[in-house]
């Protein structure tokens, strides 16, 4: 489930609330075990989404980097490249 948590910080526009709220769900449905909670634990489960999507917020604004602002587009390519070569490995091998 991690897997699809991705890095936020330094990308040119800056990551919206929903790429935040998209994270935290994530971290959270991995530290609790649950990929829906129950009813009775709904309640909770959404408390801490949005308790960790609040102090996401607030470490990203409050990092500083020296480095330029990465370029979304150009980041999925790579991702996309690594990928295709990670799994076309995967195929060809008996």
């Amino acid at each position: 489930m991690c897997r699809n948590i991705r890095p936020l910080f330094n990308f040119d526009p800056p990551a919206s609330q929903e790429e935040i709220h998209d994270a935290s769900l994530q971290f959270v449905r991995k530290i609790s075990g649950f990929g829906k909670p129950s009813k009775a634990n709904e309640d909770a489960f959404e408390v801490a989404v949005n308790e960790i999507a609040m102090a996401s917020t607030r470490l990203l604004r409050s990092l500083e980097s020296s480095s330029p602002s990465k370029n979304r587009e150009v980041e999925a390519a790579k991702a996309r490249t690594r990928s295709s070569e990670r799994f076309s490995a995967k195929q060809s091998t008996p």
